[in-house]
């Protein structure tokens, strides 16, 4: 009878310390960007190209390090044509130049990125682009949690 109750108390403390684990709340993480502008820089006589820059804001319940962060130009083309905006192939790798690293962002806080070459156009004319293409925007591509 004594090995019974003792299984059924073991059994006990075994579903209550679940119970305990299962309900802590785990610390998330989360950024945002918090600020954004598109710059253009003339590249050469004949071409253009789209930088970034802002602020990315932490406003998860940890800090994160190693933030990677970049952009995209959703309405322009793959291949090269002579006044129209065109990105690199999406599938291929960043460069340094296209993305930048945040080394760490604290709870709360908010730090700066700038990176290069979203978008490039080329004009035989040497013509200044009137405006930015649409479909612009910053991404936050990986951050790790920063573990207690």
């Amino acid at each position: 009878m004594k090995a019974y109750v003792r299984l059924i108390v073991l059994m006990g403390c075994v579903w209550a310390s679940l119970c305990m684990v299962s309900c802590t709340e785990k610390k998330q993480a989360e950024l945002v960007v918090s600020e954004q502008e598109f710059i253009l820089r003339q590249d050469s006589d004949h071409s253009f190209v789209i930088d970034a820059k802002g602020k990315v804001r932490n406003i998860g319940q940890v800090d994160v390090k190693k933030v990677v962060v970049t952009g995209y130009c959703r309405s322009c083309g793959e291949v090269l044509v002579n006044g129209k905006w065109c990105v690199n192939d999406p599938t291929v790798e960043r460069t340094p130049e296209q993305k930048d690293i945040i080394s760490y962002i604290a709870v709360g806080a908010e730090a700066e990125f700038e990176f290069r070459d979203i978008a490039f156009l080329m004009d035989q004319a040497g013509k200044k682009p009137e405006k930015l293409p649409d479909g612009l925007e910053v991404k936050i591509l990986s951050f790790e949690p920063v573990n207690d």
